[in-house]
């Protein structure tokens, strides 16, 4: 197998004119994947285009503080490079040549068939390799912040997550999603529990899944909600739950902050005695209906973005419902970024 080829290395970044401070850079790690879609929406024939990480992208096109710039560590498969780099560089302040890899292994392919406005079987083909260390960190190392979106769940191997943690001073969210999948005979995505979930969450400050997810990690448990409680700490900040219709969840630390910058010095601090915050957030309006292909994504890049850019937790969270429930309007993630922030119609 061939090393990973770089695009184009970049340069310094853009700085404000007059100001002597380069502007702070979110990496953003997960697959972009195209994505045939069926029996979305009642419709009966099929519908292509890009998925995965691209709809995180775009929201975080929308909701990022004006300052930050948005850095893909992606790898991107031979076959679909070209098109693949001509959507990224269509989405408003993500430069994807600072850190995207194209690699000969085929691009992932995900096919998607709706079972009804919620459930979907997936079957993955191609697939890129995960990240090791040594290409990983000089793409990771020079970002103030990282947001990691499992969308394939091979994106890195344990002992790189752990030594990010080590070794990365900026807040780490994460989305477990695809985590929870395993892959059967015919590339089917089957739900199961997370092995090794203990060690996986001590990788991050902050993880994000779905209630299917949430109770996945806490069969062993038998309540999931207790085990999140018992977890969240200096380390693991806090646990945030999407619920479809019902909006979302969250399990915070006693002592969390929403402050993102003092994350890193909360880490390994003796845990305090006090009771985890729980609470749970309705969407408002009340649910929609549409097309819900990258709610998850949407909602958990901005709920990022905005604790970024110093909204407290629950403030953060109804923001993120409801461009959750926005994105349900729009088919695609392609121009997302613009009907989120209300500039266009749903596509």
């Amino acid at each position: 197998m061939s090393p990973a080829r770089p695009v184009v290395e970049s340069g310094s970044e853009s700085v404000r004119p007059g100001s002597r401070a380069r502007r702070p850079l979110l990496g953003v790690v997960g697959t972009l994947v195209w994505d045939t879609i069926h029996l979305r929406d009642g419709r009966g024939h099929p519908v292509q285009e890009w998925g995965g990480v691209s709809y995180a992208l775009e929201a975080l096109a929308a909701s990022l503080p004006a300052q930050w710039r948005i850095v893909p560590i992606l790898k991107v498969g031979q076959d679909l490079a070209e098109p693949a780099l001509r959507f990224l560089g269509q989405i408003p302040r993500v430069n994807p040549r600072r850190a995207v890899r194209v690699v000969p292994e085929p691009n992932n392919r995900v096919e998607l068939r709706y079972q009804d406005d919620e459930r979907r079987c997936e079957r993955l083909s191609g697939g890129v390799p995960a990240w090791a260390w040594g290409e990983f960190w000089p793409l990771a190392g020079g970002c103030d912040a990282l947001y990691v979106n499992f969308i394939s769940g091979f994106e890195m191997e344990l002992e790189t997550a752990q030594m990010l943690r080590e070794a990365f001073h900026g807040p780490i969210y994460a989305d477990l999603h695809s985590l929870f999948l395993g892959i059967g005979r015919h590339g089917e995505r089957e739900p199961r529990p997370l092995p090794l979930w203990d060690a996986w969450l001590r990788c991050f400050d902050a993880v994000q899944m779905n209630d299917d997810e949430f109770a996945l990690l806490g069969r062993e448990a038998g309540d999931p909600w207790r085990l999140a409680a018992h977890v969240v700490g200096p380390d693991l900040k806090l646990v945030t739950v999407t619920m479809g219709p019902r909006g979302a969840a969250y399990v915070a630390a006693p002592d969390f902050s929403p402050d993102t910058s003092t994350w890193r010095a909360m880490r390994g601090q003796v845990a305090t005695a006090a009771p985890a915050t729980t609470r749970q957030i309705d969407i408002p309006g009340g649910p929609r209906e549409g097309d819900v292909t990258g709610c998850g994504d949407v909602w958990g890049a901005t709920f990022f973005a905005r604790l970024l850019k110093g909204d407290c937790l629950e403030r953060a969270i109804v923001t993120a419902n409801s461009m959750a429930v926005r994105n349900v309007e729009h088919r695609g993630a392609r121009g997302l970024h613009l009907h989120l922030k209300g500039r266009i119609a749903g596509g």
